[in-house]
């Protein structure tokens, strides 16, 4: 089961490499950065210091334009966020969610788990917070709030760690029942929401002068249902057969 930590537009080098630190002392290692400041972040000075023994994390990073490629082959996105957001994924706290989700990931039952952290000035974006199934909370002190980047990446790598086991117990045996299919990445996911969202406008269900919030109330339905590559592959032939006839109709 893939574990992936993506930091959005992070600003410090010094932070990318103290974050490297973190996840290797955890046992993790997958790092993808979405636009830092700086293109060469992961080969400057501030970045090589404060990684501290950990520059093969580094020297295995990936830098990448957008937020999509960052999450090819993650099935289940977890956001970090102080502030709730209305219409977002649901807000829980670290520990309690992921003892739920570990051992489903564990069992072959997500093709990979990434936790996404935002820029240090002010957090994940809302568009970038709406396309997660959860908002992870950490519990801070009421009046004040304010975690560094990689301190926030040490606790969510803890906590991960701890829910999967620690570094003691081997895999689970998993047996009985059948084996379902993955749930589709999360680019998938992206893709089927954006086919709908044009089928929605060809039959006029979607007003685009007044979407309200539609759409990402949608996406909390599909990252709730969690559908496997194949069922994503239906649901876009049923949203091409409505595109279709609605063209059709208009004819």
């Amino acid at each position: 089961m893939l574990t992936r930590f993506v930091l959005v537009e992070p600003s410090h080098a010094g932070n990318v490499g103290a974050v490297a630190r973190a996840l290797k002392v955890m046992g993790f290692g997958d790092l993808v950065l979405v636009r830092p400041r700086w293109p060469d972040v992961l080969r400057r000075p501030e970045a090589l210091e404060r990684a501290s023994g950990a520059a093969d994390v580094l020297a295995g990073a990936r830098i990448v334009a957008t937020l999509d490629e960052a999450l090819v082959g993650i099935s289940h996105v977890c956001a970090t966020a102080m502030t709730p957001r209305d219409f977002g994924p649901p807000v829980a706290a670290p520990r309690q969610y992921l003892a739920a989700l570990a051992p489903r990931a564990r069992a072959g039952g997500e093709q990979g788990v990434a936790f996404v952290f935002g820029p240090e000035r002010y957090g994940l974006a809302n568009a970038d917070v709406y396309r997660s199934h959860v908002c992870l909370r950490i519990p801070v002190a009421p009046d004040y709030g304010s975690l560094n980047l990689a301190a926030a990446v040490q606790v969510i790598a803890y906590e991960w760690r701890l829910a999967l086991g620690g570094f003691d117990d081997g895999p689970p045996t998993v047996t009985g029942g059948p084996v379902r299919e993955p749930p589709a990445d999360a680019p998938a996911v992206s893709g089927l929401l954006e086919h709908w969202r044009e089928a929605l406008l060809a039959v006029g269900y979607l007003d685009p002068a007044s979407p309200k919030k539609l759409m990402a109330r949608l996406r909390l339905l599909v990252q709730r249902a969690a559908p496997t590559a194949s069922e994503v592959h239906i649901l876009r032939g049923v949203a091409r057969a409505v595109i279709a006839a609605a063209r059709r109709r208009s004819g």
